[in-house]
């Protein structure tokens, strides 16, 4: 059996697990990061690509802030822009009680420096006239913009590389546990036993996650969501903005090329590993999108997709130290939305790690929020079920 040390391990090589594993690798910490398959392509490389801050809760805006400044020197950090254009971001409203609630949050947010504007009346017609006329108003968050995760999250994989993190892929946890010393993970690669040890363990395995904080006694009542998205051949550019609408149901973007990128509804799963676009969703997203943007009418579809994302029932994420284990760091349950404010999650734990503390006050997002007397008992230090990473 191959048996490796380091300072760091890092379960789950998406956005948030790379980006701590390069913030700490840059630190001279040893890091080793293993993912169950490639680094970003679970939910961190399928999702719809918003980098996007408006419409967050006020609790996440403070990360969202940090995360604004580090997409901005994307290049530099991570040696590729990854189509990242701050296009604006439209939030879309579809009656008056819709309109009120973007009033509401425009407000409810101005003190984190979004610079929400409200659009509507005859200004949404002259300054929008791709719009149809179901929308009655929006709210537009110019900084906002868009991305494309399956070149962005293995591309901060690729960067921990370069500083010097050992990226381990298609690489399964099996079993996890603390020897009084340690954390040790028993995984196997390439068909052969791996035993990795280190005094940290960080627990980025996404929809997986809730199996490695069972493992030590910890419960965060995670469950799997399946987004279902297309994209559109190619057609002339006309949307600048990507568009979200007031109380969800559909979301999308154009993309340089010419295609749209259009997400709505729930997808199906297959396994515990894979889910697909379900064709109902698909067949009740195209009217509600040709209803906002007529150019859609005739506009093939030439790919659907899907994948897994862990949802937690208060749409917040578990991110910072565990209850119960001293080393062991918690960041998952992005619920679909942490490609924006991943990069700040995995320099929030990083910060943990090096300085005992990080600069965005993560309280909220403790997973003791979840604990009670029950669930904070001894357990044992297995993984059940299914691997992790």
């Amino acid at each position: 059996m191959k048996k490796i040390d380091c300072d760091v391990l890092v379960v789950g090589g998406g956005i948030v697990g790379a980006a701590a594993a390069l913030t700490l690798a840059s630190a001279g910490r040893s890091v080793v990061m293993v993912e169950r398959d490639l680094c970003g392509s679970r939910s961190s490389g399928i999702n719809y690509g918003g980098v996007r801050r408006q419409g967050r809760a006020p609790v996440q805006l403070p990360l969202a802030q940090r995360a604004h400044q580090i997409w901005q020197r994307l290049p530099q950090l991570i040696g590729v822009d990854g189509e990242y254009v701050r296009t604006g971001h439209f939030k879309l409203a579809r009656s008056a009680a819709d309109m009120q609630a973007l009033e509401a949050y425009a407000e409810l947010s101005r003190p984190y420096g979004l610079e929400i504007e409200l659009i509507s009346g005859q200004r949404l017609r002259q300054q929008c006239p791709w719009l149809g006329g179901a929308a009655v108003g929006g709210s537009l968050c110019a900084d906002d913009g868009q991305a494309n995760p399956r070149l962005v999250s293995p591309a901060f994989a690729r960067a921990a590389a370069r500083a010097g993190a050992q990226i381990i892929e298609r690489c399964e946890v099996r079993e996890v546990g603390h020897d009084g010393v340690a954390f040790v993970a028993e995984a196997e690669h390439q068909g052969a036993a791996l035993q990795l040890r280190a005094p940290v363990l960080l627990n980025c395995a996404g929809a997986w996650a809730g199996r490695l904080a069972a493992a030590f006694g910890e419960h965060a009542p995670m469950t799997s969501g399946h987004p279902s998205m297309a994209v559109t051949e190619p057609i002339a550019p006309f949307l600048p903005w990507s568009l979200g609408v007031e109380g969800g149901a559909i979301y999308c973007r154009q993309v340089a090329r010419g295609n749209l990128v259009l997400g709505g509804g729930r997808g199906y799963v297959i396994d515990d590993a894979r889910a697909r676009a379900s064709h109902d969703s698909i067949l009740a997203l195209l009217p509600q999108a040709v209803a906002l943007l007529p150019a859609l009418r005739h506009v093939h579809i030439i790919r659907t997709w899907s994948g897994v994302e862990g949802y937690l029932p208060d749409r917040q994420p578990v991110l910072g130290p565990s209850m119960t284990q001293p080393g062991l760091l918690h960041g998952f349950g992005f619920c679909g939305a942490g490609f924006q404010i991943g990069p700040a999650a995995g320099e929030a734990l990083a910060e943990l790690v090096l300085h005992g503390r990080s600069t965005v006050d993560l309280q909220a997002f403790s997973i003791s929020r979840f604990s009670s007397s029950a669930t904070l008992q001894e357990t044992p230090r297995s993984i059940p079920e299914r691997k992790v990473s």
